[in-house]
């Protein structure tokens, strides 16, 4: 997976830029079709935006979380793009199968 890290408006400590890296990069272990990763962290007033995108086989994911933290937004974004990668894989899945015989 290619992880592209993007800090608007402000210079990202090196500290946050692996925090966010390492997050993403755990969301392997839920789907392995994930090509790239856009990580975009931005900042408005008081509030920290964390903007992550991913490119899973010809679809799109992408999760928008604000905060007062940037930690915290870039967790709250891993987290529901963990649970979007969960529905997304079980969507592909055929749950239409033939029903095994039932032996009597």
């Amino acid at each position: 997976m290619r992880i592209n890290f993007t800090a608007r408006h402000f210079k990202a400590p090196e500290k946050l830029r692996n925090f966010s890296e390492s997050k993403v990069a755990k969301l392997t272990k839920y789907y392995d079709g994930i090509i790239t990763c856009d990580i975009v962290l931005d900042y408005e007033k008081l509030v920290q935006v964390a903007e992550i995108s991913l490119s899973v086989n010809s679809q799109h994911l992408r999760v928008v979380e604000k905060s007062e933290d940037a930690f915290k937004s870039v967790e709250l974004a891993v987290d529901k793009l963990e649970r979007k990668l969960k529905k997304f894989k079980d969507k592909r899945n055929d749950h239409s199968g033939a029903k095994p015989p039932v032996l009597e």
